[in-house]
C-alpha cells in the first residue's frame, strides 16, 4: 500500500523530461507492450532498477517491435511471469529466457539446431533434459494442481458438447467442402496452405452460424428474426445450456474466436433470456474493459453471462464469479483454450469450475477433436505449434 504507482496510458501520457520529472517521485510504473514500442525513446532515458514483465509471452516473438524495445529498456533486474511459457514451439521459452539472460541458450539459430528440432521433431530426451537443467535454476514454478501451494482450489471438469448441425449448415457445409477441395487439390506449396486455412476457417464459422458467412448484413436486424436460433445447432444447444445455468444462479463465461459471433450472441442472448449480457473484444476501451470486469466480479445483481473473444479476453483477467467457461468454437491450441478458461479456474475460486467444449457432430470440428484426443501425450510436439500443422493434413483427413 506504500508504493508510489502511475499508469502510462492514454493520449495525454508524459514523455520526454517532462515524464522523467514525474517518475523521480515514483516507485512503479505500469504500461502496456505496444506503448513500450511507441514511447522506447522516453522509458529508455530512466535508468530502472527493474523490469517485471507480465503475460511474458507477448515477447515469444523476438523479431517483433514490442519484443526488441524491452530488451532495450535498461534495467538492474529482469523478471517474466507467465502461465504459457510454450504457447507454440519452444523457440518462444529462448525469447523468454534470452530477454531475461541474454545469450545464455546461445543465439537463436544454435538453440532452434541444438535444442528445438531434436525435440519437437524427435523427441530427443536427453536433449529435453539437458535444456530443463539449464533453464530450471531460472524457473520458478506453480501449478494449481499442487496442494502445497492452494489446499482450497476446486476440481475443473472438462466436457466436450457435442453439437449437430441444421439442415441448413449441413447442405451450406458440403457445398463450401466440395467447391474449395477442387481447388486445393490443383495447388500446392503456400497457395494450397492458404486456401486449406481459409476453408477452416470458413467451415468454423459455419458451425457457430450461417450469417457468419455473410458479414455484409446488418446485425441488428437479423438476430431479432424468430428463426435466427434454429438455424444453428450450436446455439440451440447454447441456449439450452444457459437458461438452466441462469435459473441455478451461476455465472458464464462464453469464449469465441470471432468477434462478428460475440456481436450476434450479445442482443440474441439478452432478448432470449431475458439477462443483461456482456461482449469484451479487442474494439472495447480500457476503461469500458474494466467496468465489465468490475460489474461481472462485486455487483451482486450484476450481468451473469460475459462473452469474450479469446484473444482480447483470453488472457489478464480475474473472472472467477463464473464457474461455467464455454469455448464456442474451438481453438485448435490447447495452451490457448486453457489460458482462457483459467479466466475462472485460479486462485480465488470458490466452486468447482465446468469447461463446455462445442463440437459439431461429423465435421471438420469432430475430426480435428479427434486428432487432439489423440495426440495429447505428444501435444507440445504437434498440436501446439500453433495451428500450422492443419495445413499439413491430406485432403483424406
Amino acid at each position: 500500500p506504500k508504493l508510489k504507482a502511475m499508469i502510462h496510458h492514454g493520449n495525454s501520457r508524459e514523455q520526454g523530461k517532462a515524464f522523467a520529472k514525474t517518475v523521480k517521485g515514483i516507485n512503479l510504473v505500469i504500461t502496456s507492450y505496444s506503448l513500450v514500442h511507441r514511447d522506447q525513446k522516453t522509458l529508455s532515458t530512466i535508468d530502472w532498477q527493474g523490469i517485471v514483465l507480465d503475460e511474458a509471452q507477448n515477447i515469444k516473438n523476438p523479431t517483433a517491435k514490442q519484443s526488441q524495445a524491452v530488451r532495450e529498456i535498461p534495467a538492474g533486474f529482469r523478471i517474466a511471469l507467465t502461465g504459457t511459457p510454450v504457447e507454440n514451439r519452444l523457440t518462444e521459452l529462448w525469447s523468454i529466457l534470452d530477454f531475461l539472460n541474454p545469450g545464455f541458450l546461445g543465439n537463436r539459430n544454435f538453440f532452434q539446431k541444438r535444442f528445438a528440432a531434436p525435440i519437437e521433431k524427435y523427441g530427443d530426451r536427453e536433449s529435453l533434459n539437458i535444456l530443463r537443467s539449464l533453464t530450471q535454476p531460472f524457473i520458478l514454478r506453480r501449478l494449481k494442481t499442487d496442494k502445497n501451494i492452494i489446499q482450497d482450489l476446486p476440481d475443473k471438469q472438462e466436457m466436450n458438447v457435442f453439437c449437430g448441425l441444421s439442415a441448413e449448415q449441413a447442405e451450406l457445409y458440403q457445398q463450401l467442402v466440395d467447391n474449395s477441395l477442387e481447388k486445393i487439390e490443383d495447388s500446392d506449396g503456400i497457395k494450397r496452405r492458404g486456401l486449406i486455412l481459409t476453408l477452416l476457417l470458413r467451415l468454423k464459422q459455419l458451425c457457430n452460424h450461417p450469417e457468419l458467412l455473410d458479414k455484409g448484413s446488418d446485425k441488428k436486424a437479423i438476430v431479432t428474426k424468430d428463426d435466427f436460433g434454429d438455424r444453428s445447432g450450436k446455439l440451440l444447444r447454447l441456449e439450452e445450456m444457459l437458461e438452466e445455468i441462469v435459473d441455478e444462479g451461476d455465472r458464464s463465461l462464453i469464449f469465441t474466436q470471432f468477434s462478428e459471433w460475440g456481436k450476434m450472441l450479445k442482443p440474441y442472448l439478452s432478448d432470449k433470456l431475458k439477462e443483461e449480457v456482456m461482449f469484451l473484444y479487442g474494439a472495447t476501451p480500457r476503461e469500458a474493459r474494466q467496468e465489465m470486469v468490475d460489474r461481472f466480479q462485486n455487483e451482486p445483481n450484476g450481468p451473469k453471462i460475459f462473452i469474450l473473444s479469446l484473444k482480447a479476453g483470453g488472457t489478464g483477467l480475474n473472472l472467477t464469479r463464473a464457474n461455467h467457461v464455454f469455448h464456442v468454437d474451438r481453438w485448435w491450441n490447447p495452451a490457448v483454450e486453457n489460458q482462457a478458461t483459467d479466466r475462472a479456474f485460479r486462485i480465488g475460486q470458490k466452486r468447482n469450475v465446468q469447461v463446455h467444449k462445442f463440437v459439431c457432430t461429423g465435421t471438420l470440428e469432430e475430426r480435428i477433436n479427434d486428432i487432439i484426443e489423440s495426440k495429447k501425450e505428444l501435444a507440445e510436439q504437434t498440436v501446439n505449434a500453433g495451428e500450422q500443422w492443419l495445413t499439413d493434413l491430406d485432403t483424406g483427413s
